[in-house]
């Protein structure tokens, strides 16, 4: 998991985007909005949904660098609440990884 960490920590994206992330953060539940942002019934393990989760950020970066006009701010935002949200959980139950940033 320390590969995902250290993606995570290296993603370079506008500041607006990660402090609305950051703020969304405080309403974040995992049982209600992980299943509902990944399309599945139960909540994957915190590892395995930032995998997924990652990827679905990939994809909306990529639509909004491209000024597609599929792209979805709002979404967007969401991905990365629970993305900044899931990864303070997998550092929370891992504390040998909290070296990572």
């Amino acid at each position: 998991m320390q590969d995902v960490l250290s993606y995570l920590s290296q993603l370079n994206r506008p500041r607006l985007l990660v402090r609305a992330a950051r703020i969304g953060t405080q309403d974040y539940r995992r049982e209600v909005h992980l299943p509902r942002l990944l399309g599945v019934a139960q909540s994957p393990k915190s590892g395995d949904a930032l995998l997924r989760l990652s990827e679905i950020e990939s994809n909306l970066n990529e639509k909004r660098l491209a000024q597609d006009a599929s792209y979805s701010l709002t979404k967007h935002v969401d991905i990365l609440i629970a993305i900044v949200a899931e990864a303070r959980i997998l550092r929370a139950a891992s504390p040998g990884l909290s070296a990572v940033k």
